[in-house]
């Protein structure tokens, strides 16, 4: 019980670490937006665009999908196959599929960016930006209410 106790914290804490890069990263590209003009600037967005991609996001995330598998394992060989007739586990990987997709969503966009091409306007990433904290809200919601049919 220990084991599973230690893979749920570390994806716990690799999961944050994915959800806030994930949050922060279309922040840079706002930014790096709205100082085109500026190439001192956009050079410092850049650099802090790969730092985040490279070093948190891109870790963050294979480390959550290692933990979330390794998870299941564990249930799979206590339980059987019971956990995956869940509904809110259903819910959960869906979110996490999209929030894979989204997060090479955003690593295109980042070398679209770094090309010098356009990845779309200010307004657009202020509203995609929200995208991530609504997945995680609906994966919480479903994984910890209770589900009765």
């Amino acid at each position: 019980m220990k084991w599973f106790e230690l893979a749920r914290g570390l994806h716990i804490v690799a999961v944050i670490a994915w959800m806030a890069g994930l949050l922060y990263l279309p922040r840079l590209f706002i930014y790096h937006i709205k100082h085109g003009a500026e190439p001192t600037v956009t050079s410092v967005f850049s650099v802090m665009e790969r730092n985040l991609l490279r070093i948190i996001m891109n870790p963050a995330m294979i480390l959550a999908w290692i933990f979330g598998c390794w998870m299941l394992y564990f249930h799979y060989t206590w339980h059987g196959w019971g956990l995956f007739a869940q509904p809110w586990l259903d819910v959960k990987l869906i979110g996490v599929v999209i929030l894979t997709g989204y997060h090479h969503f955003l690593a295109a966009r980042f070398k679209k960016l770094q090309a010098g091409q356009d990845i779309g306007t200010e307004k657009f990433w202020r509203m995609i930006n929200e995208l991530p904290i609504l997945l995680a809200l609906v994966m919480v919601i479903s994984v910890t209410m209770e589900w009765t049919f």
